[in-house]
């Protein structure tokens, strides 16, 4: 999220990464627990900065939640948000559509979710009344992880265009299923 170095770096060593290289995943373990640790000491209270450590996770819990826990591991729920973070980002212009791309490369290389299956139990309405619910809600306002300009940038914000997130979380639950009757 804030490190663009370290993100090329997985872009290219992915398949290592996945074969469990372990200098490779060394550097990957060091180098995440480096940036998680800047973060949490520049912001120990919580007041802002800390939450950039949640990209994906407002709409990821809800897929957790929505599908039933159990059904998706935490980490596939929030890489299927991160895709929605990043395209709801994309479609804001907040990020170039090749940083939208590259995002989605390297979920996918990591072997990991992009979209929800058919099958999915999720709707706009399920998504909206979970993510009202969320650890990030301030005051009734939903505050989202975004990501905004170059690589390595995001902001912990409720000042977004709503109908970039309803069109996007339209955009992911088009194919599915929906709630049982």
């Amino acid at each position: 999220i804030r490190d663009a170095e370290f993100f090329e770096w997985q872009e290219e060593n992915i398949p290592q990464m996945l074969k469990r290289d372990p200098e490779i995943l060394r550097f990957a373990i060091t180098r995440s627990c480096q940036n998680k640790a800047a973060v949490v000491k520049a912001d120990e209270k919580e007041a802002g900065l800390r939450a950039t450590l949640n990209l994906g996770h407002t709409f990821g819990h809800a897929i957790e939640s929505g599908s039933g826990y159990g059904t998706w591991l935490h980490g596939e729920a929030v890489a299927i948000g991160t895709a929605m973070a990043a395209t709801m980002s994309g479609r804001m212009g907040w990020i170039e559509p090749e940083l939208v791309d590259r995002i989605y490369k390297i979920l996918e290389l990591s072997n990991l979710p992009v979209e929800l299956p058919p099958d999915s139990p999720m709707n706009r309405e399920t998504f909206l009344k979970l993510m009202s619910v969320d650890k990030k809600v301030a005051n009734g306002q939903l505050r989202l992880i975004l990501l905004k300009g170059e690589l390595g940038n995001c902001v912990f914000t409720g000042e977004f265009d709503e109908q970039a997130m309803i069109d996007t979380i339209d955009e992911f639950v088009a194919e599915c299923a929906g709630p049982s009757p």
